[in-house]
C-alpha cells in the first residue's frame, strides 16, 4: 500500500494522468467497492495512492490491472493463482515469467475444462438412456392399462 503527502498527491493530481475515485473505476470495471479493498488487500492492486484526506484514487496502470484480473477470473484463474502470477512478476522482474506461469496455468485449466466435458458427456449419454428407459416404461404402462379395459 502506499501512501502519499499532500504535495505529492496534489502533483500526481495535475499530472496527465486522470486519476479516478473508487466510485468511478466501479463503476468502469463493475466491481464493487469492496472488491477493490479486498484485492488492494491481498496485493492485486499493489501501489494504490490515496489522496490527503485517505480516500484512494486510481490511475490507468490500476484500471488495467483490474480489467486483468477480470480477464484471467472470467478464465477460470482463482484469485491465489492469479497473486501468484503478480509474485512471479515481482520476483523474475519481467513479463516473460509471468506470462510462463500463465501459459502453465491456463494449460492447466484446459485439461480441467476438457476433463469436464468428458464427465458431463458421460452423465448426457447416462441421462438419454435413462429417459428412453422410462419412455419405455411408460409406453408399456399405458399399452398395459389399454389392453386390461
Amino acid at each position: 500500500m502506499s501512501w502519499q503527502s499532500e504535495a505529492a498527491s496534489e502533483l500526481r493530481e495535475d499530472a496527465e494522468e486522470p486519476l479516478l475515485t473508487i466510485s468511478e473505476v466501479r463503476e468502469q470495471a463493475g466491481v464493487s467497492a469492496r472488491t477493490l479493498r479486498y484485492y488492494e488487500e491481498m496485493g492485486l492492486l499493489p501501489g494504490v495512492r490515496r489522496r490527503a484526506g485517505g480516500r484512494r484514487v486510481y490511475g490507468p496502470d490500476e484500471l488495467e490491472r483490474l480489467r486483468f484480473i477480470q480477464r484471467l477470473k472470467a478464465l477460470g484463474l482463482s484469485l491465489a493463482e492469479i497473486k501468484d502470477l503478480n509474485a512471479v512478476y515481482a520476483i523474475g522482474g519481467s513479463t516473460k515469467a509471468m506470462l510462463g506461469r500463465l501459459d502453465q496455468l491456463l494449460a492447466e485449466r484446459r485439461e480441467e475444462i476438457d476433463s469436464r466435458i468428458r464427465e458431463l458427456s458421460a452423465l448426457r449419454e447416462e441421462i438419454d438412456q435413462y429417459r428412453e428407459r422410462i419412455q419405455h416404461r411408460s409406453r408399456d404402462a399405458a399399452n398395459g392399462k389399454r389392453n386390461a379395459r
